[in-house]
């Protein structure tokens, strides 16, 4: 996820990504992506085992801010708000 302006990244895990993404952008909840006005889901990968699911996101976590950029622009080129799509 990440704000209009692409400038703010976050990276998390869901069953549900079509409702997790609706949840952060009418902020349903407080946190990061509320305060940081996260509403745009512009990179996501879909895994079918709930512990690969976590290993991959702490991997992506623990990554440089250009490999997370390099993995949008690779998924995304023009960072365009992919919710309507899942």
């Amino acid at each position: 996820m990440t704000c209009k302006n692409n400038t703010v990244l976050y990276t998390g895990i869901t069953r549900d990504l079509k409702r997790r993404v609706y949840e952060h952008r009418n902020k349903v909840f407080e946190g990061f992506t509320n305060r940081y006005n996260l509403i745009k889901l512009v990179y996501y990968e879909m895994l079918n085992d709930p512990h690969e699911a976590i290993r991959r996101e702490k991997q992506i976590k623990a990554g440089t801010r250009a490999g997370k950029i390099a993995l949008v622009n690779g998924f995304n080129p023009g960072w365009t708000d992919l919710y309507e799509r899942i």
